[in-house]
């Protein structure tokens, strides 16, 4: 469990797309953790309404969620308007939901390709433009998004991956220098290899990974700068990477 030092984002509300598992709810459990309304979303209720509770006793901040597939438009626009209607604004977002599909171009199927596009690359901008209006209510926010260092490192069977994040980290700068002046920062975190807990591997093999703990860390951190400056790329990786 991450202890926020103290509770600096009391009065502030995030969404922490993708927050029921993995990297999303670890940073979900900071932001509460730190006195702040998050808000996370997932593409199955019944997963969302466990992590909602569970976030909810932790004490800190305050919870809540809603089913929502990021890669669909009309999803996003729900979502962010019952967000805003309920808090009145949107002083974080966290663009956390991905997937990722590995496999050798002339083995990946239309729908592998349309639907990591479509969750990595479309649904970040979905969701920006769906939190950029609350974010105005709010005199400005701060928009994370959890990139990978795929986005500028290719590898076999990347292609679908690679492409999302690199056109990820390319939106996402484009973007930063549009907002910038309305007193939205924007930042990327790229981790390399994270040990979320869903591969195959065993406790050992995981050890040596980025734990999803430090990410949220390191979201703390951005969201304590001072407004003035902005840490616009953090590369993460592990100290140690297993050899050979």
């Amino acid at each position: 469990m991450i202890m926020a030092m103290d509770k600096f984002l009391t009065g502030k509300t995030a969404i922490v797309t993708g927050g029921t598992r993995g990297i999303g709810r670890k940073i979900a459990e900071a932001l509460v953790d730190a006195g702040a309304r998050v808000a996370i979303c997932g593409r199955d209720a019944g997963t969302v309404r466990q992590a909602v509770s569970e976030l909810n006793s932790r004490g800190g901040g305050e919870a809540t969620g809603e089913a929502a597939d990021i890669a669909q438009w009309d999803e996003v626009a729900r979502f962010f308007e019952s967000v805003g209607a309920q808090f009145g604004g949107l002083d974080v977002l966290i663009n956390n939901a991905g997937i990722g599909v590995f496999r050798p171009v002339g083995q990946l199927t239309v729908e592998d390709w349309q639907r990591t596009i479509g969750l990595n690359l479309s649904g970040v901008f979905y969701c920006c433009t769906a939190a950029l209006p609350l974010m105005k209510q709010r005199g400005g926010g701060y928009i994370i998004q959890i990139s990978s260092l795929a986005g500028r490192n290719t590898f076999p069977g990347g292609a679908a991956y690679n492409a999302s994040k690199f056109g990820l980290n390319g939106f996402s700068e484009a973007m930063m220098q549009d907002i910038r002046y309305d007193d939205v920062r924007v930042s990327e975190i790229m981790p390399g290899s994270v040990a979320t807990g869903f591969t195959a591997a065993g406790a050992a093999e995981e050890e040596w990974r980025i734990a999803p703990e430090d990410i949220a860390e390191v979201v703390l951190s951005l969201l304590r700068m001072p407004v003035r400056t902005l840490v616009s790329r953090v590369e993460m990786r592990p100290s140690k990477p297993r050899k050979g």
